[in-house]
């Protein structure tokens, strides 16, 4: 069990510059060039979807070698979870509950984060 462990914390550590990616990119999308909440998040949630897949091909699953058609298997996993969790997160978290963008966007990672990490390490990377 402790290699689930490990792993999972390389997984988190990833996640988090991801995160800080993330809502730096909404902050920017948002404040800066007023991009509508959705909209800044889909965008935001893409660029770091390509972070995170870089990381964990060379820090997280580095031991699993390379294989072709990584990407568009994270793409159809964790990327469609990411993408699609968040952006209907955010939609209900900003819209209807009136939450402020940044704090919508940290609860709607955190929620798709456990999703993430078993398709990551069962299908992208097994």
């Amino acid at each position: 069990m402790t290699g689930v462990w490990k792993r999972f914390g390389r997984f988190a550590l990833v996640g988090l510059a991801g995160v800080v990616m993330q809502v730096a990119l909404i902050a920017l999308f948002t404040k800066r060039i007023h991009m509508q909440p959705v909209l800044a998040t889909g965008m935001a949630v893409e660029i770091t979807v390509l972070h995170n897949f870089y990381w964990h091909g060379r820090f997280t699953w580095h031991d699993r070698g390379q294989k072709k058609g990584r990407l568009w298997k994270f793409h159809l996993s964790n990327g469609l979870v990411s993408l699609a969790g968040n952006m209907l997160l955010t939609y209900f978290l900003v819209e209807r509950l009136r939450l402020p963008p940044l704090i919508s966007a940290l609860v709607s990672i955190a929620v798709c984060s456990v999703a993430n990490f078993a398709l990551a390490d069962g299908y992208v990377y097994a």
